[in-house]
């Protein structure tokens, strides 16, 4: 693959990635609570969700998307329906608990955050659409596609954990600072408001022809 073009690429999808969406709200929501550890879990889960709406988009899927109204609106209404239940969790926190305590006992466990993250990655329809529309711009079409997908997924994946890694550690050393019970309730409200809107407007999305 071209270097410059790859250049690009890195370039493009870092600047993509700063803008805080629902996966990096999630991811520093729970960093907020749990700390370090816990975050570096939900990164992990946004990276794996990155990857498999990357390559089921490159896979074929993002075409079979578009031309199913049907398949859309299923993953469509299931990354919204997850995404207003974990901003409920969020909003109904009780008093004292922190961000990230959005599910009681065993949804504490980082195995259970990197599900939450996963599964609020790759469940959003628009992700796939992102990529079908975003990726071809850096790909030659004359050299064989494999290679090119394959650095493309690598990287994005790298980036978009590196990315959720800075906003977790971020929120964690604003956790330090908040010992104010009510501060963590209402920046989790705040939080779990997002994340409701965010699972409306995706609700509300339109299937592109």
């Amino acid at each position: 693959m071209d270097f410059a073009l790859w250049l690009g690429f890195v370039a493009a999808a870092s600047a993509l990635l700063i803008v805080p969406g629902p996966t990096v709200i999630l991811v520093a929501s729970y960093a907020m609570t749990h700390g370090r550890k816990v975050a570096l879990a939900t990164a992990a889960g946004v990276a794996a969700g990155d990857f498999v709406a990357m390559s089921a988009s490159l896979l074929g899927l993002g075409a079979l998307v578009l031309a199913s109204a049907q398949l859309f609106t299923v993953l469509k209404w299931l990354g919204a329906a997850y995404l207003v239940y974990l901003g409920i969790r969020l909003l109904r926190a009780r008093p004292g608990a922190a961000l990230g305590d959005v599910a009681a006992g065993r949804a504490a466990r980082p195995s259970a955050l990197f599900g939450h993250a996963f599964t609020v990655t790759a469940l959003n329809p628009k992700s796939i659409l992102f990529f079908i529309a975003f990726v071809p711009q850096f790909l030659r079409p004359e050299a064989a596609l494999a290679p090119q997908f394959a650095i493309l997924v690598a990287t994005f994946v790298v980036l978009a954990a590196l990315n959720a890694v800075a906003y977790a550690l971020l929120a964690d050393r604003l956790r330090t600072r908040m010992a104010r019970p009510v501060v963590a309730l209402w920046l989790g409200r705040m939080g779990g408001a997002v994340l409701v809107a965010m699972g409306v407007l995706t609700a509300a999305a339109r299937r592109t022809a």
